[in-house]
């Protein structure tokens, strides 16, 4: 009898489609602390909740700040693609002072639709991060924040 080693798959697909994407983020960096490998799938359709003319303009303020240095090198960086986005919220959910948030950020990966690479796995859809449940007011998609922020779209199209 053979005693061979199991190796056991710790990768996990989540399917961002209607998820509010400051809860996916939190659920997302739990896994990730855990020693999951994450595939966030369809990120371009997670949902960011509040009055869409407030949002936008929040995230294009970051566009106008400059420095009197070298601004490719000294000025904040704002995300301007859906996979940034969704990374750039994750990594604000991972410990900061310590390895531990930079390992387990090494372990995401987020993409715009669904690859082929993908489709044997099964898919985690967080319920408790889904927007029906959750929002009552206004809210507009990831792709539709990168699109205003100047992001080319590559053919997704935004709509609801």
């Amino acid at each position: 009898m053979s005693e061979g080693k199991v190796k056991l798959d710790r990768t996990i697909v989540v399917d961002a489609e209607g998820a509010v994407l400051g809860r996916l983020a939190s659920y997302v960096a739990k896994l990730l602390q855990e020693g999951f490998k994450v595939h966030v799938v369809n990120a371009e359709k997670a949902v960011v909740s509040g009055n869409p003319l407030m949002v936008i303009e929040s995230y294009k303020i970051w566009l106008k700040i400059k420095t009197l240095k070298n601004p490719y090198k000294h000025s904040p960086k704002r995300p301007r693609s859906p996979i940034n986005i969704v990374k750039r919220a994750v990594k604000g959910m991972l410990p900061k002072e310590n390895w531990k948030g930079m390992v387990a950020y090494r372990n995401l990966k987020v993409h715009i639709g669904f690859p082929e690479e993908l489709k044997g796995k099964p898919i985690i859809k967080i319920a408790d991060a889904d927007y029906k449940k959750r929002l009552k007011g206004k809210y507009l998609t990831v792709a539709e924040i990168a699109k205003a922020m100047g992001w080319k779209g590559y053919g997704i199209t935004t709509s609801k």
